[in-house]
């Protein structure tokens, strides 16, 4: 990137740039901006109002980090992907308004052959030394912990929480509210609400702390388990408890939330209970 340092960008209201920064002329700063020193940014990035890169952040490809963003020393937003494939292509990378992207993350750019972009959501907390890869799709207020690792193509559903050293292969789908427990190898979908682990990951039951934090009543969680058990605790072919549950259960909205993620298409198969 032969970016030069831009003085013009000082005039933004209250924005405050270091003079070590490097941030292209084209690149779109909002109000109340902050960039430490050693931060690059590129031509095309767009910076919300009173996002910070405390130090030693690039950003870079057509990336657009919302606003209150923190992006914390050494981590990289809109890199190009790790894919042989990619040619140069003009793709995406999206971070929500308010998430916290911790020391030594990468988040790549899409690629053409998947969604085209790569996002990450809304008040979501990536810590130390994650990795996003090309086309990931993070919903919003989702919690990595560190050193987890995701492979090209991977969907997480709002308020999941994944453990520290969790590898997640890739176009594995993760729904919302799941636990994946920390150093777990996971190579298939996760259920909403489910909660994994293990190498390689098995289900293990309910994230009912999640559950909990998420404000559900007792009434909805006990609902929910007892279809879980039904789905996957009682004998039998699994194909007649999805269609047995379904006819007793399909109308709580949770069930049919935990049904609906099943019958979709899925590159890697089910998680299943061991």
């Amino acid at each position: 990137m032969d970016a030069m340092p831009d003085l013009t960008h000082a005039s933004t209201p209250g924005t405050t740039i270091h003079p070590t920064a490097i941030i292209d002329p084209r690149a779109q700063l909002g109000t109340g901006v902050t960039i430490g020193p050693f931060c690059t940014v590129g031509p095309d990035v767009v910076v919300g109002d009173g996002t910070t890169m405390v130090s030693h952040v690039v950003a870079d490809g057509h990336t657009t980090i919302g606003a209150g963003v923190t992006l914390f020393p050494f981590c990289s937003v809109g890199l190009q992907p790790q894919d042989f494939k990619y040619k140069g292509e003009p793709t995406r990378c999206e971070i929500g308004d308010r998430t916290h992207i911790r020391e030594h993350c990468s988040v790549h750019r899409g690629t053409v052959t998947g969604r085209g972009i790569t996002s990450v959501g809304s008040d979501c907390l990536l810590m130390a030394v994650v990795h996003v890869a090309h086309d990931c799709q993070l919903g919003n207020s989702v919690i990595v912990a560190n050193n987890v690792v995701m492979g090209g193509h991977v969907s997480i559903g709002d308020h999941a929480v994944i453990g520290g050293a969790a590898a997640i292969h890739q176009f594995v789908r993760i729904g919302r509210a799941a636990m994946v427990g920390g150093v777990s190898g996971v190579e298939g979908d996760v259920i909403p609400f489910g909660s994994v682990l293990g190498n390689r990951a098995r289900l293990a039951g309910l994230n009912v702390v999640g559950l909990k934090r998420r404000g559900f009543d007792k009434a909805q969680i006990q609902r929910l388990h007892i279809a879980f058990r039904a789905l996957y605790r009682e004998p039998g072919i699994f194909a007649e408890r999805l269609a047995a549950t379904r006819e007793r259960f399909g109308t709580d909205p949770l069930v049919a939330e935990m049904l609906a993620f099943i019958d979709a298409d899925s590159h890697r198969g089910m998680i299943r209970a061991s």
